[in-house]
């Protein structure tokens, strides 16, 4: 996706919205000023002295595993996905879901469980949505539209610990599992104010931070303290993949990837992909290999060696996330779910 970031308009990153008129990319048309809740307000309610826009609960509908989702999870043998419109669909097989009830319509870009039971999902006006029962049911815990910043990923390293990142410097923590979020003090990534899209945790637990303009952070403390990195590409990361103990895999606009064992020394090796498709979410295979999603459905297979295979999905559309499915993917993004063979 060839991403512009402007202040008049903020056009999204991984796992914010699919859109897919004409060149369909991933992206988020959202005008500075007009929160997802906030369209239907009137010119009088807008005043100074207008009560707090409200959340409305997420509708219902028959075909919301096969619109646009963003963000998906393995819990157990189970999964959830969660997107547009508030949608948050369950699956026993990956194959039949099923929609449930959420308290909020804003489009939810990410989700993370870090057991069966507890998870977390956010999204646009800086929603945060809880379960404690596998997803069943969901509860609100932070709702501010009038921020006009929506929250792009979150990862909880336990059911108390927890961090939600976004557009133009959002940042929130928590460690009583959400029952109070606070934004983090971290002065050195955030006073940029560049959007943060995803947050990953490495193999010895260090956590990193990827984002607009080549944005790396890294946390050596559990998240109670971070640093900027140097980055090996000045443009948009959109994700990271750990690997090894302190390594990671980077990805992100045009088909740029790039493989480090150290993230803090910065010892980061480009692949070639040959292929300019922008990579918006990833996943690490159990035979040790990593996949890539993306742009026009592409699907960047990288080996152990660093070498990358091509994969188009079936419906060519974007997709912003996938997990490993019998033998090749489950993945999800403007078309809903689908599942893509890799051999």
């Amino acid at each position: 996706m060839g991403l512009h970031y402007g202040k008049n308009k903020l056009w999204g990153v991984v796992g914010v919205a699919l859109l897919g008129a004409g060149a369909a990319f991933l992206a988020v048309a959202q005008d500075e000023g007009q929160a997802a809740e906030a369209t239907e307000v009137s010119a009088e309610s807008a005043q100074p002295t207008a009560a707090p826009v409200k959340p409305r609960p997420a509708e219902i509908m028959p075909l919301a595993a096969g619109s646009m989702l963003l963000d998906v999870q393995k819990i157990g043998d189970r999964y959830v996905a969660v997107g547009d419109r508030g949608n948050v669909v369950l699956s026993a097989d990956g194959k039949e879901w099923r929609q449930v009830n959420v308290p909020v319509r804003a489009p939810l870009t990410s989700v993370h469980f870090p057991d069966a039971q507890h998870g977390w999902a956010v999204g646009h006006d800086a929603a945060i949505v809880a379960t404690a029962d596998g997803g069943q049911t969901w509860t609100l815990q932070n709702f501010q539209p009038e921020l006009e910043k929506p929250f792009l990923d979150v990862l909880f390293l336990d059911t108390s610990r927890g961090f939600a990142v976004g557009a133009y410097g959002l940042f929130y923590q928590t460690a009583d599992g959400g029952k109070t979020w606070a934004e983090a003090d971290a002065p050195e990534i955030r006073e940029e104010e560049l959007h943060f899209n995803a947050v990953t945790r490495l193999g010895n637990g260090d956590l990193l931070i990827a984002g607009e303009q080549g944005m790396l952070g890294l946390s050596q403390d559990r998240g109670a303290s971070w640093k900027k990195l140097q980055s090996p590409y000045d443009s948009s990361l959109f994700g990271a993949l750990p690997v090894g103990d302190k390594g990671a895999l980077i990805f992100g606009l045009r088909g740029n990837v790039f493989v480090g064992a150290d993230v803090a020394k910065g010892d980061w090796k480009e692949l070639q992909t040959n292929s300019v498709a922008s990579m918006f979410g990833g996943t690490s295979l159990p035979d040790g290999r990593m996949a890539l999603v993306g742009l026009n459905g592409i699907v960047f297979v990288v080996d152990a060696d660093g070498a990358v295979k091509l994969v188009k999905s079936p419906t060519g559309t974007p997709l912003s996330a996938a997990l490993p499915f019998s033998g090749g993917l489950l993945a999800v993004g403007e078309s809903g779910v689908q599942h893509i063979a890799l051999n």
